[in-house]
């Protein structure tokens, strides 16, 4: 009988996931978190549509 450990084979995961990763992290940062640091004092329309959405999604945000 052979280990468990002899017949687990390495899973390759393709480089574009991790792009995909990061991006989801940085996108949900953004629509959670964000309250015009990143986005800068400028983009007050964003940060409004930002924060509209945390109302919709019923994150609690003030």
């Amino acid at each position: 009988m052979t280990s468990p450990a002899a017949s687990l084979s390495a899973v390759r995961v393709p480089k574009w996931a991790f792009a995909v990763s990061v991006l989801g992290l940085i996108v949900t940062y953004l629509v959670l978190q964000e309250n015009g640091l990143a986005l800068g004092a400028g983009s007050e329309l964003l940060h409004e549509f930002f924060h509209d959405g945390r109302h919709a999604l019923g994150v609690p945000c003030h």
